[in-house]
């Protein structure tokens, strides 16, 4: 893999703080022109650094006001891709994870309301093949959202 340099992290601080900026204005901060900023950002994305763009969706203003996180026991870990494949099929999972711990995977969703959650939990994620049980957490706030360090490259 090659080196991410200052200049490519300068470049990842300010685009991942505001993925809307303009790159004259990215060029501008950091002194370079504008074509060095467009290089830049397509090899950062042929890299893989960068995966993705576009908009974050407001939740609660599309009707979904329930967050929760939903602890998943399977009856073999090895069953883990082919729930996960199950789970791409429910619209309202936005994540999916592997864990480690007292659950074989843990999800994150959104739910209209917690009746809408209850249906979510017992006529989908529940009838899966291979899921045994689940505990949820509804996370009453959201105080933190935010990109990974960029220092830490």
């Amino acid at each position: 893999m090659e080196k991410i340099d200052k200049l490519d992290k300068q470049i990842l601080e300010i685009i991942s703080t505001n993925a809307r900026i303009p790159f004259k204005d990215v060029a501008a901060e950091c002194g370079v022109s504008r074509a060095a900023i467009h290089q830049r950002v397509q090899r950062l994305i042929d890299m893989g650094v960068i995966v993705g763009s576009g908009y974050h969706l407001n939740p609660d203003s599309l009707g979904y006001t329930t967050c929760s996180f939903v602890g998943i026991r399977l009856e073999r870990g090895n069953m883990y891709r082919q729930v996960c494949e199950a789970f791409a099929d429910i619209p309202e999972i936005v994540e999916c994870h592997f864990t480690t711990g007292p659950y074989t995977m843990m999800v994150k969703l959104y739910a209209r309301d917690n009746v809408h959650l209850m249906d979510l939990l017992n006529n989908r994620i529940q009838e899966v093949p291979g899921v045994i049980s689940t505990e949820t957490l509804i996370s009453l706030d959201q105080g933190i959202k935010k990109e990974v360090p960029i220092g830490g490259m």
